[in-house]
């Protein structure tokens, strides 16, 4: 088993040095995998957080080109790792397993004991808690934070030397407008931002050092919106709230369908190998091993290791994810009528924010109450970091009609394709963040550059702010360049390096409202005849 500060330092390393992890191959391997280095990254979308190479998603030319600086970040961040939560897809089905192995082993009739292998359940108790941020969610978050600041804070603020976080202050020494940040009420969510916060803004490692931690409160050099999840209110970083047909045992849940369906297509030899090490009269079921699986994540991400971990082939890994990315697939991407939906609002929020315009009227997710004034809303920010959920950050690229993501897990595949462009591994893994890049160039069509480099002060390469009149665009998911050449419609092709000039990316989302059908997708009296047959809706639905 890792240790906590062991797991904490790799955490550090991976976070600070980013890995390259090359593109997978196919296993059918019969050995068990017991390299957890391995085994984690084949955990959906609750894997520990891992950065994607920067041409992971195809974009050939990585780096900025000569004059031109990242002038603005727009962040969406996924919440750090968290206990199951009660679903049945999910630790529902954990903590059924856990009773039933607890129950049996507690049974004054016990017939016989686990062995082998398996030896451990004799005397295994479940010691996970539901939904909540763990320690090393904690942790995922205080280091996004770090690194926000590393890649992204250093240049926007100009940092002086040795400037190791945000400084509240300008150089003349006046206070600079407080920063605003946004996130959820949900417990995780809003725990994730305090972190981050600590992260990003330094009060624990300030150069004299402060016990109080009286800079991280109410003096704070930013303030939080707290947007109310979990009722019926709306909610851009929590969308299903008010989109009620994502609530809908069928439309709601068409991907959870084909993830139970998958289960038993590749878990039957691992249940029959299980089944080899039980006693007499307990009887493991597909789901059992499938709950064995989840387990082990969960406890890796709360306690930093499992002896549930080392009972899989490579294969049975890939296949655990490709459940995982079935359900989300189909759960909140284009297989989903209502995918579009659930992420049309923070594009909306997001362009208005590109534009230097309030929202005064909603018709989607947007909550314009809070969206209409510069205290809840402001403009022109340096930045911008909302706090959310995995399922927003894949719903959102459904409504940009990124369709580099278009492409459908197999419901059938095993081992499954190891290059399928939609791995949530790499999209939304523990402390997943979405930046949209504001890049200012003094060039309207600047050459590309190959390498990434590192920028050390923003006029290293030739950037002068008065006259980078031309913006352009560039996202990044966990690091990785997202090819915005893949938007629908063509408007931003033409580059080799992932920006988009400003006015196309624009005009890029000019139907992107449109195509979500967000009324009737959202509230319609509509039904789905064969919820398992794989249909591609195109993350939308037509009266």
């Amino acid at each position: 088993m890792y240790s906590l500060l062991a797991t904490l330092a790799l955490l550090a390393a991976v976070q600070a040095n980013p890995v390259t992890h090359a593109r997978r191959q196919a296993s059918n391997a019969t050995t068990l995998l017991t390299d957890l280095n391995i085994i984690q990254q084949y955990w959906g979308q609750i894997s520990p957080y891992a950065a994607n190479p920067e041409a992971y998603f195809g974009v050939e030319n990585v780096g900025v080109p000569d004059g031109c600086q990242i002038e603005q970040a727009h962040l969406l961040q996924r919440h750090g790792n968290r206990f199951p939560t009660s679903g049945s897809d999910d630790g529902g089905n954990d903590e059924r397993f856990a009773s039933k192995v607890m129950n049996f082993t507690s049974a004054a009739n016990l017939s016989g004991s686990f062995f082998g292998p398996l030896t451990f359940l004799n005397t295994y108790k479940y010691i996970m808690g539901e939904s909540y941020l763990t320690g090393l969610g904690a942790a995922t978050e205080f280091l996004a934070g770090v690194n926000f600041w590393n890649n992204f804070g250093r240049t926007l603020y100009n940092a002086t030397t040795g400037q190791v976080s945000y400084n509240a202050s300008y150089s003349n020494g006046t206070a600079r407008p407080r920063v605003v940040l946004r996130t959820t009420s949900q417990s995780r969510i809003e725990n994730s931002e305090i972190n981050w916060a600590l992260g990003f803004f330094g009060p624990s490692f300030q150069i004299v050092p402060d016990p109080t931690l009286a800079n991280a409160s109410a003096t704070a050099p930013f303030s939080v919106v707290i947007i109310p999840e979990g009722g019926t209110e709306n909610n851009t970083l929590a969308s299903y709230d008010s989109c009620f047909n994502d609530n809908d045992d069928v439309i709601g849940y068409l991907g959870d369908s084909d993830l139970f369906t998958y289960i038993p297509l590749y878990l039957t030899n691992a249940t029959a190998r299980m089944q080899q090490y039980a006693p007499s009269g307990f009887t493991f079921t597909t789901n059992d091993t499938y709950a064995m699986q989840s387990i082990c994540a969960y406890e890796v991400g709360y306690i930093g290791g499992s002896d549930f971990c080392n009972l899989f082939t490579e294969a049975e890994w890939q296949g655990f994810e490709n459940t995982l990315d079935l359900e989300y697939y189909f759960d909140y991407a284009y297989g989903n009528p209502t995918g579009r939906a659930q992420g049309i609002g923070y594009v909306q929020e997001l362009l208005a924010r590109l534009q230097n315009q309030y929202i005064t009227s909603s018709n989607s997710s947007v909550n314009s109450s809070l969206d209409d004034n510069a205290t809840d809303f402001p403009l022109g920010q340096p930045f911008y970091a909302d706090f959310s959920h995995d399922d927003i950050i894949v719903s959102v690229l459904t409504a940009l009609s990124m369709d580099y993501f278009h492409n459908p897990p197999s419901l059938t595949q095993y081992p499954p394709d190891p290059n399928r462009p939609f791995i949530l591994s790499h999209l939304t893994p523990f402390g997943a963040r979405l930046v949209t890049e504001v890049i200012g160039c003094a060039d309207p069509d600047p050459p590309a550059v190959p390498e990434a480099r590192v920028p050390y002060y923003p006029s290293q390469y030739g950037y002068n702010p008065a006259n980078a009149t031309n913006k352009f665009i560039r996202m990044r998911l966990n690091y990785g360049i997202l090819p915005l050449n893949t938007i629908r419609g063509g408007a931003c092709e033409g580059r080799t390096d992932g920006l988009c000039t400003m006015s196309s990316f624009i005009g890029s989302q000019a139907n992107s409202y449109n195509m979500s059908n967000y009324d009737f997708a959202c509230f319609g009296n509509y039904s789905i005849p064969d919820p398992t047959n794989g249909a591609d809706y195109d993350g939308a639905i037509t009266q």
